[in-house]
């Protein structure tokens, strides 16, 4: 998976053509002496010199080359990110989504692509009427409602784990029902708006990341109790919602992470403002780049920080010992997943969950495939891994491996302009 970083590359606006080679003939050619001795404003063309008369008139026609003004050829191939754009902002965002660079702006005269985006923005026309530079944006105010949403998932399990604690026999499978119909529901709407949503960009969303996601919460919660039994050589019954039943629950990853939709929502809201804000102050695609890296970074650490305190709470609340290595790399890979599929970058995320998802399942299938006759080396290296480690093993190596090339390839496209150039989030952080 290492070329995952081609993966995903923020779409150009639409209407707009990619940057490629055949923009190089809209740059001045000109050394780079010529460049620095070159002024800044056009200087008039000299007056043509007296020639002498042949008999009849030789109109003089002036040559208008593209050379003379490169930014106006750039606006021509760019037009529709210029025309929509509401400040320089967003056209900085589409020229470096199109591969321009700020070594690129100094060949248009430009100390780097915030200041080229500067002068493409002041240079177009709006209304018939002058163009006008934008007023700076205002504060946004304090906003929490998507807090509700966040809290639901973690209501809806607790109250499911309350109910599976009072009932018994059938009572306890149709609440065991609702109670995961429920969670299903709060999930999808804490992800659907606020800070995990993808409204602000609805080209984000991708059929299929959803269910390889709940994939990887049912294996966090019926997984290593299955894994550890078909080992033994059964199970012999289906689940009843007990830790000590013939197919164990492991609850206490559930009840954590349900409530962790509240810290993700919390980093994901504050990556995204305070990217947005350095976005505004940053003059460099480097400089701006060098000061989102340990934003993301930091986030990511107090999100881990949060779920880790989640399980130390849970884990005695259910009497369960908690499993902090598997459910830490599963958040981890959930959260990173996430906050790549919000900035537009959807396409690793999917692929490394089904990856994942394909993994688990592949390691519960070969435990029960050696059950045929001549077949029993094929749960050799589930067997070798959990005796080494014990029946966590397998969801900690793979999420734990999915979350470090995610994190790899987040360190690498959330830092671009791109990905924080679209509207201005709500909320003040």
């Amino acid at each position: 998976m290492s070329g995952l970083g081609e993966l995903d590359r923020p779409g150009p606006p639409t209407g707009a053509e990619a940057w490629d080679e055949r923009s190089e003939e809209w740059l001045p050619e000109t050394t780079d002496e010529q460049e620095s001795a070159a002024p800044d404003v056009p200087q008039a063309p000299p007056a043509p010199e007296a020639e002498p008369t042949t008999g009849r008139a030789s109109p003089l026609t002036p040559r208008r080359t593209a050379a003379a003004d490169p930014v106006k050829a750039l606006m021509h191939r760019h037009r529709d990110l210029c025309e929509r754009a509401v400040d320089p902002l967003e056209i900085a965002a589409g020229l470096e989504a199109h591969g321009v660079t700020d070594r690129t702006a100094a060949r248009f005269r430009h100390r780097d692509v915030f200041s080229l985006a500067e002068e493409m923005y002041a240079r177009v026309p709006r209304d018939g009427d002058t163009p006008t530079p934008p007023a700076p944006p205002e504060a946004p105010g304090p906003r929490t409602d998507w807090a509700l949403p966040a809290l639901l998932p973690g209501t809806f399990c607790t109250a499911t784990l309350v109910g599976l604690h009072f009932t018994h026999g059938r009572a306890r499978l149709a609440v065991a029902a609702v109670g995961i119909l429920a969670v299903a529901l709060a999930l999808r709407a804490a992800l659907a708006r606020g800070p995990l949503g993808t409204r602000r960009r609805p080209s984000t969303h991708r059929p299929g990341s959803s269910t390889w996601t709940y994939w990887l919460l049912a294996y966090a919660l019926l997984g290593d109790g299955l894994l550890r039994t078909a080992l033994a050589g059964g199970p012999d019954g289906l689940p009843d919602g007990t830790p000590d039943g013939p197919w164990p629950l492991v609850t206490t990853p559930a009840l954590a992470l349900t409530w962790a939709c509240v810290p993700a929502a919390w980093s994901a809201h504050l990556l995204a403002v305070r990217a947005r804000r350095t976005l505004t102050g940053s003059r460099g695609l480097e400089d701006f780049a060098a000061s989102v890296r340990p934003l993301l970074l930091g986030t990511f650490t107090l999100f881990l920080a949060a779920l880790a305190a989640l399980l130390a709470v849970s884990g005695p609340a259910l009497d369960e010992p908690p499993p902090y290595a598997p459910t830490l790399t599963l958040g981890a890979l959930l959260l990173l997943a996430r906050l790549l599929t919000v900035h537009g970058f959807t396409h690793a995320p999917v692929v490394i969950l089904r990856a994942t998802a394909t993994a688990q399942a592949t390691a519960l299938a070969t435990v029960f495939a050696a059950r045929l006759p001549g077949c029993d080396t094929l749960a050799a290296p589930v067997r070798t891994l959990t005796t080494l480690g014990g029946p966590t093993t397998i969801q900690t190596l793979t999420c734990g491996t999915g979350a470090l090339i995610l994190l790899i390839h987040a360190t690498r496209t959330l830092t671009r302009a791109s990905a924080h150039g679209g509207a201005p989030l709500g909320g003040a952080v």
